[in-house]
């Protein structure tokens, strides 16, 4: 029963009668994320009946019938802290309100704490993981970093790893083999996973190859800003993913940046951005969409004096030929 879920016929826990149970960081933080009292009831009765109990026999010490008994054991599916019997996919949850973006802000942990949290078997196992794939060992900032985004944001260990060896990659491209990233650039990065509610292996899978399409797309980007073929700097590739991202054409890009060397002389990205944030929100991202939505409207009065001006010329064209029928009439 822990982060990956397990079927509630599984043992959990393997301690003697007396000894105390608790929760681990993250599970407690689903719980309690969940906002299901009943649903963290039910997690409380599997462990104290060590993961073994029936449906059964669950229900008889809780007092509850069935249709409570599956709600509450559905929620707690959802949250990936049981799998239903024989496979059963979870209900999707009700429409909830969203919740907080989670602080950047790293947690004060105490040597104590991290001691604590080594002793359970899966953040140690993570640590070591983490440790192996960057190639070193980490310190106690490294590790209390490594619990924050455990404890603090919730991030299960195998999504943790999967943000770990995607920040790796990415620093690997963008400075050369060799290079691996700080565990402040991971946590950066695992603040923008919860923010965006990567919190599976397949949503953080998803969010990875997305991220890997657009980076294949950069040489060529850069070639049409006439960049050559030198990888984009950090910042640069920022925002080159946004407008990989929003959809545009090659030739709007083309289009965006005449328009900016035509003004700032030079490549300003801030300025360029800007230009296509323009058209992305007026849903412009083709050369033939930009041609027709983004001409500068005329104002009201400019407009009726053209259409006045046009009518006094059709007068005159009228009266011109009216004089020539005239003409050859006399002749």
């Amino acid at each position: 029963m822990g982060k990956g879920g397990a079927a509630i016929s599984d043992y959990i826990l393997h301690l003697p009668e007396a000894e105390s149970v608790t929760l681990s960081g993250p599970t407690a933080l689903r719980l309690i994320r969940c906002g299901d009292g009943d649903a963290a009831l039910l997690y409380i009765a599997i462990l104290k009946n060590r993961g073994g109990g029936d449906d059964g026999k669950l229900r008889a010490q809780l007092g509850w019938d069935r249709e409570k008994f599956r709600r509450a054991l559905n929620v707690l599916a959802q949250q990936r802290l049981v799998a239903l019997p024989g496979g059963e996919s979870p209900a999707p949850p009700p429409p909830a309100s969203p919740a907080p973006p989670p602080e950047d802000r790293q947690p004060e942990y105490t040597r104590a704490d991290m001691a604590r949290a080594l002793e359970g078997a899966e953040f140690a196992g993570l640590t070591g993981a983490v440790e192996e794939k960057l190639g070193k060992k980490l310190t106690t900032p490294d590790i209390a970093i490594l619990l924050g985004l455990y404890d603090q944001l919730g991030l299960p260990a195998d999504v943790i790893f999967l943000l770990v060896g995607f920040c790796a990659e990415r620093t690997a491209q963008r400075y050369g083999e060799g290079r691996r990233p700080t565990m402040r650039q991971i946590e950066k990065e695992g603040y923008t996973w919860a923010r965006l509610g990567l919190m599976t292996q397949e949503s953080a899978a998803v969010y990875i190859r997305k991220y890997q399409r657009s980076r294949q797309a950069l040489p060529r980007m850069m070639r049409l800003l006439r960049l050559g073929d030198r990888p984009p700097a950090p910042s640069e590739e920022k925002y080159l993913l946004a407008w990989e991202g929003m959809g545009f054409a090659d030739e709007v890009i083309e289009r965006a940046y005449d328009k900016t060397m035509l003004k700032c002389k030079e490549l300003k990205w801030p300025y360029m951005n800007k230009i296509l944030c323009s058209w992305h929100e007026k849903g412009l991202h083709t050369l033939e969409a930009v041609n027709a939505g983004d001409r500068p409207g005329r104002p009201a009065a400019s407009r009726r004096d053209a259409e006045q001006s046009a009518r006094e010329d059709m007068a005159r064209m009228e009266k011109y030929l009216e004089q020539l029928r005239r003409e050859k009439e006399a002749e």
